[in-house]
């Protein structure tokens, strides 16, 4: 006799379902889903689980953009209360290097600890003296940037990025190892302080499991996304992607989640949980300019399958091959992406300068103009505020 699948059948639902499920997730679909005042940034990380760092500063560097996306009163400030006063945000690598909730950390000390056992190749340069000296530094005399390290021999630079102050990498490693943290960021200059001093630990938090971190990257993935893939719960992280699986694997087994078939998306295989299925919501509303490295943005084939377009990274694109510019900016509308904008700030005159305007899909323009324009100008507004 055969044997009867207790598997849940897969729910079908509509590429325009899923797109809205995701843009609730992202809380891109209401004016202000986390308030306006400075509990909003913690809110806001807590949330996405995680806010890039980038080093490009063509317009407002992507952490604050990726804020002020979701709370228009977003003031930089902010971000430094809750990285270096309240200390409930630290950087650390994700997919990249990122603010990532406080209350996280313990997902990231086996990194941490992997970093130490085993380093990347591009700190193959630090000495086990290198690493001592900054060390002792720090905890002798206190916080430190590399700008205070002036007793240094520069060397040649073997990477673009790199740089010629030895004591630059050595710092790098003690933070990748979990010694230090950055205390305090000004532009892309980071104050390093030992880690259990920073946070005044009376001891370290406790490293989570292996299955602990596997269900946090799972739940993280859940909240900031609706509907997942493996690819999307995984995104750079392609090791995970067997426990991953068997964690969903377990959760529909529990009835916790359910087998989802996207239109339009073929094999890849997706799940949500059913409250999720069950509250899809009728309209997302407003107008974003979204940084390239939005939560949203960053996951290109994800955006592909869910929008219809291919976000075109170009910054590293010779200039006659470009499409949409150097630092093109997706345009979100009413929950559809409808144009990219490359846009540079023009820090003397103050001003957003538009370098190209690229329209996309088939809706009427005018209409979109003026708000998209509207929206350009609270951008451009925050782009200068003292």
């Amino acid at each position: 006799m055969p044997r009867t699948s207790t598997l849940p059948a897969p729910a079908a639902i509509t590429q325009a379902d899923a797109r809205r499920i995701w843009l609730h997730a992202q809380r891109l679909d209401t004016p202000e889903p986390f308030g306006a005042d400075a509990n909003a940034t913690l809110a806001a990380i807590e949330h996405l689980g995680y806010v890039q760092i980038d080093t490009i500063n063509v317009i407002e560097r992507c952490h604050h953009h990726i804020l002020w996306s979701r709370i228009p009163q977003y003031r930089r400030e902010h971000l430094y209360q809750a990285q270096s006063v309240d200390k409930t945000v630290f950087e650390y690598w994700t997919h990249a290097l990122s603010y990532v909730p406080t209350r996280d950390l313990k997902y990231y000390l086996a990194d941490m600890k992997l970093h130490q056992t085993t380093p990347k190749t591009w700190f193959n340069s630090v000495t086990p003296a290198d690493l001592r000296k900054v060390v002792t530094r720090i905890r002798k005399n206190g916080a430190l940037s590399i700008r205070d390290i002036d007793d240094d021999i520069p060397v040649e630079k073997d990477h673009p990025w790199a740089s010629r102050k030895p004591s630059k990498r050595a710092l790098q490693l003690a933070f990748f190892i979990g010694k230090l943290t950055v205390s305090e960021r000004s532009g892309m200059l980071k104050t390093y302080e030992l880690i259990d001093r920073h946070f005044n630990w009376e001891r370290p938090p406790k490293r989570a499991t292996e299955k602990e971190t596997t269900d946090y990257l799972l739940e993280r993935a859940l909240r900031s996304q609706g509907v997942v893939s493996l690819d999307s719960v995984c995104h750079l992280n392609a090791k995970r992607k067997p426990l991953v699986r068997a964690a969903i694997d377990m959760r529909v087994k529990k009835g916790l989640l359910v087998p989802v078939t996207i239109e339009g998306a073929g094999k890849i295989e997706h799940w949500a949980a059913p409250q999720t299925l069950a509250e899809i919501p009728a309209q997302a509303e407003g107008v974003h300019l979204l940084s390239p490295f939005d939560p949203l943005i960053i996951q290109r084939k994800r955006l592909s399958l869910l929008f219809g377009y291919e976000h075109r990274f170009e910054a590293y694109v010779p200039k006659e091959k470009r499409v949409y510019g150097y630092f093109a900016l997706p345009v979100l509308v009413d929950g559809e992406i409808v144009a990219v904008i490359d846009l540079k700030a023009d820090r003397e005159r103050r001003a957003l300068q538009i370098q190209q305007w690229s329209w996309i899909g088939t809706r009427k323009r005018q209409p979109l103009k003026a708000a998209i324009e509207s929206r350009l100008h609270s951008f451009e507004q925050f782009q200068f505020a003292s």
